[in-house]
């Protein structure tokens, strides 16, 4: 270990003349109640009120409880290690504990100042084993933990990275209630099963009538396009960013169904110019026809570079239908039951461009399209916009975390 004095890059005005901060281990701060901790399996479980914790969180309600206090727990196993959550955390009331997770009780660090180190640290090098891999009870006793004498001083850091997430977690309450409100509107802005109008209607179209039934490709809603075979591409097409066209793929849709370009594989000019049909043009779907993630769909808006698709993909662009509309339609629970019946399963799932073509939808006239798209997209931008400030707070206290805590240098 080194010699060097062991003092953060920040610090509190009035603890800057303490000294510096001592090494400790969790053996030396916590008491370890690993003992108490035991499974209960899914046959035996009774349902009740009482939290059953595992390796990442709650997964499951119990009638029974092993602990009443606030205890820090460790993932033993199955957790995501190196992610900055999930690896510690603090649960208090009444609760039970299974053998997946560590339990601890710190006595002498502050409980959330050690759970933000945890959760801060790279766990990776005390990870043994690959099936699953573990953080065995030896292992987590010798973690090194830089401690500041002064409680005072631990209290303080605490309770600014506590003050912190709160506000993130007010965010991300915000931003769940925004997503259950698009869902509501969803469902009340569009036909359900068996109907042919929406429950809930813009007042100037409340006389227009029934929805039409309509074929997506059939009826010349859409135009689909992908890659063709002959045209595909190989590793030697594989270009760095800036010699090149991003070639989208599934994993640049991310879990909100937004586009996501911060990691991207690109292609030779050659490669895109080959294929002018399926080039990214604004107001287009995207649609993955095949692997894993098939169904999913983005809406491409605000292309900053110019992009194509790759052969999991299919382009639907609008002809007779609203572009947003068409998307709305695409993300909507009847289009994506179409998808699940009609699927080719195997190895590797398929949604044939036949097949898409004749998905039917239901459709008005198209101002209520139009009005409709801009409800949703302006809403949709509301939940980016939350989205983006989410992970801009969660980068601000990664960076905190970062110079608040002394570096431990081997």
């Amino acid at each position: 270990m080194s010699k060097e004095k062991l003092i953060p890059e920040l610090r509190f005005p009035e603890f800057r003349n303490d000294g510096d901060w001592k090494v400790k281990t969790i053996d030396d701060l916590c008491d370890i109640l690993n003992n108490i901790r035991k499974p209960i399996s899914s046959s035996d479980r009774q349902k009740g009120s009482y939290p059953y914790y595992g390796a990442s969180g709650i997964i499951d309600y119990v009638d029974d409880f092993l602990f009443d206090e606030r205890l820090l727990l460790v993932g033993e196993d199955g957790a995501k290690w190196g992610a900055y959550e999930n690896t510690a955390f603090l649960v208090e009331g009444k609760y039970w504990v299974n053998n997946h997770a560590h339990v601890l009780r710190p006595n002498l660090i502050n409980d959330k100042l050690l759970e933000s180190y945890l959760v801060k640290l790279n766990l990776l090098p005390y990870i043994t084993g690959a099936a699953p891999p573990k953080l065995t009870l030896g292992k987590l006793k010798e973690i090194p933990i830089p401690v500041p004498d002064s409680p005072k001083e631990q209290k303080k850091i605490a309770s600014c990275l506590s003050s912190l997430d709160e506000v993130i977690t007010a965010h991300s309450q915000k931003l769940e209630l925004l997503k259950d409100h698009k869902k509501g509107l969803m469902q009340n802005l569009f036909p359900q099963d068996g109907e042919k109008v929406p429950k809930y209607r813009f007042k100037e179209f409340e006389k227009d009538g029934e929805w039409s039934l309509k074929q997506l490709g059939v009826d010349n809603l859409i135009e689909i396009k992908g890659r063709i075979g002959y045209r595909g591409y190989t590793t030697e097409d594989i270009v760095s960013k800036g010699e090149g066209a991003i070639s989208m793929s599934p994993s640049n849709i991310d879990e909100n169904w937004n586009l996501n370009f911060e990691k991207s594989t690109y292609i030779t000019w050659e490669k895109y110019e080959e294929s002018p049909e399926i080039m990214l043009e604004d107001g287009f779907t995207a649609l993955v026809k095949t692997g894993s993630s098939y169904g999913k769909a983005a809406y491409i808006k605000n292309l900053i570079e110019k992009t194509t698709i790759n052969p999991q993909l299919v382009v639907l662009k609008p002809k007779k239908i609203s572009s947003y509309f068409l998307y709305l339609l695409v993300t909507n629970s009847a289009i994506q039951k179409q998808i699940q019946e009609t699927v080719v399963g195997g190895a590797i799932p398929t949604l044939s461009q036949d097949s898409i073509s004749k998905f039917e939808v239901l459709i008005p006239k198209p101002k209520e399209q139009q009005k409709i798209a801009e409800c949703f997209s302006a809403l949709n931008d509301l939940i980016i916009l939350q989205t983006q400030r989410i992970e801009h707070l969660k980068l601000h206290k990664k960076g905190l975390m970062q110079s608040l805590f002394p570096k431990i240098i081997e």
